[in-house]
């Protein structure tokens, strides 16, 4: 039989081996990813891979510029967190502050569960009902397009922001809320001038991290906005996010190509977006933490 300061040795043991498991993976994939993808940069030159909008890998001669396929991405994220932020912290402030506990206990997880819901579900909800109805109210040729794309991640950035922004609010101190209503504040003046600003860190993860979610979702824009690789100068027109081509392209692309590599290095973007995305996220957080315990 082992005495607990072995088995406390061995538990140590094995979960110092997932925590290193999981560097190497993360490992694994940066070194996949500029093995695979880091090529393309030399042939064409980062500055026309970046900001040429000749995106034609199958032409000859072929073009392997990004430009309206990043924009289209950016655009689509922007336009979900404009959907996304009012929605997500307002209902995040009405669970956290006016909701009642015994309701809060059942809508929060409802929202939460949100976020297990397979995206492909999304898309088929945005190409058989969200699609046909702005169509219709549009009179447009299609109804896959930006605005599509835009409202359905905004839906997927719900769940992160909600859940997060809430946990921001919840955290505040209730004696900061004691102490704003003592002085002759009312609820409202509470909540806008001293509850948002100490969780206001807090609520900027929460953003970062849906703005995140938007950017690297696949399966759904692929579904729902268009395929089109043009700039989006409208959001009623169809574009092609870099998460979509990447999907729609890489099982036709020969392996160690230059569009194989293409791929890779938009794939490269990709992570090196979502990776500042991460970082001021955790300086945020860092933020928020520090706010909330005084330091």
């Amino acid at each position: 039989m082992f005495n607990w300061r072995t088995k406390e040795k061995i538990i140590k043991n094995i979960l110092l081996f997932f925590a290193f498991s999981s560097i190497l993976f993360l490992t694994g994939i940066i070194i996949v990813l500029f093995k695979e993808g880091a090529p393309i940069f030399t042939k064409v030159g980062i500055h026309e891979f970046l900001f040429s909008s000749d995106w034609y890998p199958t032409y000859e001669p072929p073009g392997y510029g990004i430009f309206n396929l990043l924009a289209g991405s950016i655009v689509v994220t922007i336009g979900a967190m404009v959907i996304a932020v009012p929605f997500g912290v307002a209902s995040a402030i009405h669970i956290s502050y006016i909701l009642p506990q015994k309701y809060k206990n059942i809508v929060k997880p409802t929202i939460e569960m949100l976020a297990g819901v397979p995206s492909v579900i999304y898309g088929l909800f945005g190409m058989k009902i969200l699609g046909p109805f702005l169509q219709k109210i549009f009179h447009l040729p299609t109804g896959l397009t930006a605005l599509t794309a835009m409202i359905m991640l905004g839906i997927m950035a719900l769940p992160t922001i909600v859940s997060l922004a809430e946990d921001a609010i919840t955290a505040v101190p209730k004696n900061f809320r004691d102490a704003s209503l003592a002085l002759g504040a009312n609820r409202l003046e509470t909540m806008l001038r001293v509850i948002l600003p100490t969780a206001s860190s807090g609520i900027v993860t929460a953003i970062i991290l849906g703005m995140g979610r938007a950017i690297g979702e696949t399966m759904t824009v692929l579904m729902v906005a268009g395929g089109a690789a043009l700039f989006p100068a409208n959001i009623l027109k169809p574009v092609r996010p870099m998460t979509s081509t990447i999907a729609a392209e890489m099982g036709e692309a020969p392996v160690g190509s230059s569009h194989y590599q293409a791929l890779f290095g938009i794939a490269i973007i990709l992570f090196l977006i979502t990776l500042i995305f991460n970082i001021f996220a955790d300086m945020a957080q860092q933020r928020f933490k520090k706010k909330v315990s005084g330091e």
